[in-house]
């Protein structure tokens, strides 16, 4: 017995570690004696019984440790990879650059195409409104200046939400698409059931506008990143969904308005901007990774005086534009005597007719610079701006109307790329083209308002409201030539 307690003992190292548990548990039998008596194996038992349940524990142990352990790890690789994914999704950390614009190729264009989707019909909308300017003047027991309040704040709503580009830069595009496509097709429908001012104003006004301009702005931003050289073409071709939306719209009104009434007009149209929309969230998709999250503005921008001021001459265009815009088609029904369904087609033309300029501006821009091709443009407008003072039958307001509209066309394709030109980085455009659209949100909302109240003021007649719509346009033109000198001095040569 002694002799099993010294083998027992000097074997205790190699038993607790784990490695020879056979060979220890057969030894001291053997050695006790040549015969397996019962006695003397009950004995080895009752010695090693205790040793051995210590052995079994901390087997158990190991292997408890060793499972948590392997859980543990496949637990946290499956956390991981989610997070990636959604990292990639959602994520508004910065990632790696992605490499330069394609500048072109199929992926590029597609998104001009889904841009022009989208400009059709949030600014077409919003552009149309001329016509329901006009059908509102005879069934709505209001003044024309009252009435006017409800497009001005749509278009308020489209320019003021055009801070929405920050969720651009910050990888959020589609949730905000989604937001803004459910708010306009909604603010539409719930147009169609609308009977009185104030609830035309809520619906048509309010929703509509909010929606498109949660809409547009990112949309915009996204599709300057696709491009470098090409951008102002790939741009000025988007933004002709504007001028057919424009004509396209009120078309659809002047149709059907006679023949299916005020609610199925508006629905058809609800309709028809809910197919368009689903296709822009089913396929624009964004391309530049998301930027570490910073504030919604920018302010230290408009320390740059390039920028500075060219926001400020699109406060002054707008404050035109649109004036005349929403007014054209009421002129030729009071003043001229128009029909209803002539004076609307006022509003086609001016919206139509700047096609051409949507095309030809931006290769021009493309190739001297947008801020150069943008002075020139304005120019023109200020000096048609004011021939609408010469206009008193029906042919000079058709002539008025054309050439407004090509030259009006002009600055509206071309500012979203001037923005661009004035940005230092492209993750940054989406707050910067917002920053600029709600700077201007302003004017487009008191603008075709104050040229109301002038006319109202003046016993219905245009003349004051015409002269106020073309000095904001020259001082449009004064913005843009110190926005110019601010950036390249007064070297007419030099690309701007």
């Amino acid at each position: 017995m002694v002799k099993l307690f010294d083998d027992h003992e000097t074997t205790e190292h190699k038993h607790t570690s784990g490695e020879e548990n056979h060979e220890l548990h057969r030894s001291p039998v053997e050695e006790a004696s040549g015969a397996t008596s019962q006695e003397h194996i009950d004995e080895i038992e009752q010695v090693y019984e205790p040793y051995e349940e210590d052995d079994h524990e901390k087997h158990g142990e190991a292997k408890q440790n060793r499972l948590e352990l392997h859980r543990t790890t496949s637990r946290a690789s499956r956390i991981s990879a989610v997070s990636n994914r959604l990292d990639r999704t959602f994520t508004t950390r910065s990632l790696p650059e992605p490499g330069p614009p394609p500048d072109g190729g199929w992926r590029a264009w597609s998104q001009v195409a889904c841009g022009w989707l989208v400009i059709f019909s949030s600014w077409g909308w919003v552009n149309s409104y001329g016509a329901w300017q006009t059908y509102y003047t005879l069934s709505l027991d209001a003044p024309p200046a009252t009435i006017a309040w409800i497009g001005t704040v749509s278009n308020f709503g489209t320019f003021f939400c055009a801070f929405s580009g920050r969720l651009l830069d910050a990888g959020l595009f589609l949730p905000t698409v989604l937001v803004g496509a459910t708010i306009q097709v909604l603010g539409i429908f719930l147009m169609s059931i609308s009977t009185k001012f104030w609830q035309l104003m809520l619906t048509q006004g309010i929703l509509t506008g909010l929606g498109s301009g949660i809409l547009f702005t990112p949309c915009m931003g996204l599709m300057a990143t696709y491009f470098s050289k090409h951008r102002a073409v790939a741009l000025g071709v988007a933004t002709t969904g504007n001028a057919v939306g424009g004509a396209i719209y009120p078309t659809i009104v002047a149709q059907l308005l006679p023949k299916i009434g005020f609610a199925w007009t508006a629905r058809v149209l609800g309709f028809l901007n809910l197919g368009l929309l689903s296709v822009v969230i089913a396929f624009m998709r964004p391309r530049l990774p998301p930027r570490r999250s910073g504030p919604m503005l920018e302010l230290s921008a408009f320390k740059e005086g390039p920028y500075a001021f060219f926001v400020l001459a699109m406060f002054f265009a707008f404050y035109s534009i649109y004036s005349v815009f929403y007014y054209v088609a009421s002129f030729g029904l009071q003043k001229l005597g128009m029909s209803y369904e002539a004076a609307t087609n006022m509003v086609v033309i001016v919206n139509a007719i700047g096609i051409p300029s949507r095309l030809i501006a931006p290769y021009f821009a493309d190739k001297y610079g947008t801020l150069t091709t943008v002075g020139p443009s304005m120019m023109a407008l200020t000096i048609v701006a004011y021939c609408w003072l010469a206009v008193h039958d029906i042919a000079g307001l058709y002539i008025f109307t054309i050439f407004y509209g090509i030259t009006a066309a002009a600055f509206q394709c071309l500012f979203p790329s001037t923005v661009a030109s004035l940005t230092p980085r492209l993750d940054m455009l989406g707050t910067r083209i917002g920053m600029a659209g709600s700077a201007c949100s302003f004017a487009a909302l008191t603008g075709p308002a104050i040229f109301g109240a002038i006319q109202t003021a003046m016993g219905g007649r245009y003349t004051g409201s015409m002269i106020f719509a073309a000095t904001s346009t020259l001082l449009c033109v004064a913005s843009i030539v110190a926005s110019r000198w601010c950036k390249v001095g007064w070297h007419l040569h030099q690309k701007c």
